[in-house]
């Protein structure tokens, strides 16, 4: 079936997928409380004949369609859960939640695989087991991982998962595939500094945290500079430092707050090396106490090579190659999806959300996920599984 007879097909479940998606803007829920959402999700599917699963990683949703006698499985996720970010839109759907918003696309995400979800229960044009999973908590809760924990893949096998994120910047419609490394590891880390304060006209009397802070910061730079490979990337970002409240007062304790990234597993563990010790020896050389809490959160997301290749030939099939982004490059960016992909064979990749007035960046208070993209994004999730459960 060519684009165009599918998209049409699927015509008329834009309005409804617009519709959709506008309702979960409006009312955005954080990770682990899309009670709403997750409750929407499930009747959807219920009422198109899917098996529903309620409760996977707290709020997860799984839809599960079977069709003919196939023994193929194939996995769609979408993530549900919203940012703490106050909307700056002025949109007429706009949040109506103060300090919650879809910053991320995730509403759209959610409503184009239900809209693939009712295109697929209406045609049955498949032979074998289609789950659908609706997951929360992406947004550096790790819901990916809870969903698994709770068994996610002993209760629903997948031959191959797959999933996207939308991506502004790109041209609207545009899909770009990546083998390997496409996302990197995000970790996080805390340290606190615990010198003796004093007064400010004094401070041969006290341990300044404050001076033994800064040094930190600036040794920090080295680590990517010196330490890592000139060929890899990596990033260490100091994104919050504390300390004090008077300008007359040397306070007790300083903190740092930091983002560690990479797309190697050994650069990560170099850094997370690299970073404790040179926090003791700079904290030793102030005569401060360091404390350094080292948290790691989500791995490099590795598409595997075979799936990969397989979605790229399935898009390049279905809409030419012109809608292909050519050497698609590696993201900075983190994602839970990396902890399914180390356990399932799968493919992550993006989807253009425009590079004109639809160009702004996620997490901004201004960002709108870009309706134009729901049929594409829909009628590929079809056109894969009518592929791969032929």
């Amino acid at each position: 079936m060519s684009s165009t007879e599918l998209l049409s097909q699927m015509e008329p479940q834009r309005d409804e997928m617009r519709s959709l998606r506008h309702t979960l803007h409006a009312r955005p829920e954080l990770g682990y409380e899309e009670f709403a959402t997750s409750e929407l999700v499930a009747q959807q599917l219920t009422s198109w004949g899917y098996a529903v699963h309620r409760g996977l990683g707290k709020t997860g949703v799984v839809g599960q369609l079977r069709c003919g006698d196939g023994a193929r499985r194939i996995g769609l996720r979408a993530d549900m859960d919203a940012l703490p970010i106050h909307e700056a839109t002025g949109l007429p759907y706009a949040s109506t939640i103060a300090g919650k918003m879809h910053a991320c696309g995730h509403d759209g995400h959610t409503a184009s695989l239900l809209g693939a979800a009712k295109h697929l229960a209406q045609t049955r044009r498949f032979n074998g087991v289609v789950n659908l999973i609706f997951q929360p908590a992406e947004e550096g809760r790790g819901g990916a991982k809870a969903m698994m924990d709770d068994g996610l893949f002993v209760k629903f096998p997948c031959d191959a998962v797959y999933a996207f994120h939308n991506m502004p910047g790109i041209a609207t419609g545009q899909f770009g595939f990546r083998a390997g490394p496409f996302m990197a590891s995000s970790d996080l880390v805390s340290i606190s500094l615990q010198g003796r304060g004093g007064h400010g006209a004094a401070p041969h009397r006290a341990v300044d945290p404050i001076v033994a802070c800064a040094s930190i910061v600036m040794a920090l730079q080295t680590i990517v500079a010196r330490n890592v490979d000139p060929q890899e990337t990596a990033v260490v970002t100091v994104g919050a430092m504390s300390a004090g409240q008077a300008a007359n007062v040397i306070p007790d304790t300083a903190e740092l707050k930091l983002s560690v990234r990479a797309f190697r597993a050994d650069v990560r563990d170099l850094l997370e090396r690299r970073i404790k010790d040179l926090v003791a020896a700079q904290a030793h050389s102030f005569g401060v106490q360091a404390t350094v809490e080292y948290s790691r959160n989500y791995p490099v997301l590795v598409n595997h090579v075979e799936q990969t290749a397989y979605a790229r030939r399935v898009a390049a099939q279905w809409l030419g190659e012109d809608h292909l982004v050519a050497d698609m490059p590696a993201l900075a960016g983190s994602e839970d999806f990396a902890f399914i992909l180390e356990q399932q064979p799968g493919c992550y990749f993006v989807i253009g959300n425009g590079d004109g007035e639809e160009g702004c960046m996620v997490h901004n208070p201004g960002y709108d996920f870009n309706d134009a993209i729901l049929p594409l994004a829909a009628g590929y999730w079809v056109r894969l599984v009518q592929d791969y459960l032929r």
